[in-house]
C-alpha cells in the first residue's frame, strides 16, 4: 500500500496561509521538487488545484511565463507533469494530467492508496483536515517558517481528535526554515 503525504508551509504560529512565510527561494525549491518527485500523484481539493494549475500548468505555448525563473523551472516541469487527482463536488472536469476523484471519500483516497507505487502526496488546508479526521494520512511533512503571521487560516484547524506523532526526519534551511516529517503513532 502506498502512503499518503502531507505536506504544507507553516509559519510558527501555525498559520497556513500560501503567502504568510518567506517566499520560495532555490533551497527551499530544490526540497519541494523532491518531495513532489517521491509521490507517484498529487491529490488536491479544488481551491489547491485551481491555485497551484494557475502558477504551474505550461502554457499550450509550451513556454514557461517569464516571472518563473529558471531555478524555479525543475519545480515547475515536476509539478506540471505531475499526474493528479482532485477532490471536488463543484468542479464538473479538470484537465492538467488531472481526474476528478467524487463519492466517498475514505473509501476513494483507500483505494488510490491500495495501488502500487511509492507514494500519493496531498497539500492545501481544508481536504488534509478531512484526511486527519479519516485516518488516512500517513506522513505529516511541515516545512516550519521562521516568521508570526499574527492571522489567516492555521494549520489543521478544527481537528476532532488529537493525533499523537512520532519525528521521523529533519532538514535545516539556510533562511532558518525547518523542514519536520511525522508519522502518526498507532491509536490505542
Amino acid at each position: 500500500m502506498r502512503p499518503l503525504r502531507y505536506s504544507i508551509n507553516v509559519t510558527l504560529d501555525g498559520c497556513c496561509h500560501h503567502e504568510a512565510g518567506l517566499p520560495p527561494d532555490e533551497e527551499s525549491m530544490r526540497y519541494w521538487t523532491a518531495q513532489l518527485e517521491r509521490a507517484d500523484a498529487l491529490l488536491f481539493g479544488r481551491v489547491t488545484y485551481e491555485m497551484m494549475a494557475s502558477a504551474w500548468q505550461k502554457p499550450d505555448t509550451g513556454t514557461w511565463p517569464d516571472w518563473i525563473e529558471e531555478w524555479q523551472k525543475p519545480f515547475a516541469e515536476t509539478i506540471d507533469r505531475a499526474k493528479k487527482y482532485v477532490v471536488s463536488s463543484t468542479l464538473s472536469e479538470v484537465d492538467w494530467n488531472a481526474d476528478l476523484v467524487r463519492g466517498d471519500l475514505a473509501q476513494a483516497v483507500q483505494q488510490l492508496k491500495q495501488e502500487p507505487g511509492e507514494g500519493l502526496w496531498v497539500g492545501g488546508v481544508t481536504l488534509p483536515l478531512a484526511l486527519a479526521d479519516l485516518g488516512l494520512i500517513d506522513e505529516y511533512e511541515f516545512l516550519v517558517q521562521p516568521v508570526l503571521a499574527g492571522h489567516g487560516p492555521t494549520l489543521l484547524a478544527g481537528l476532532r481528535e488529537r493525533i499523537q506523532l512520532k519525528l521521523v526526519d529533519r532538514h535545516e534551511f539556510r533562511s532558518g526554515a525547518v523542514a519536520v516529517r511525522y508519522q502518526p503513532t498507532p491509536r490505542t
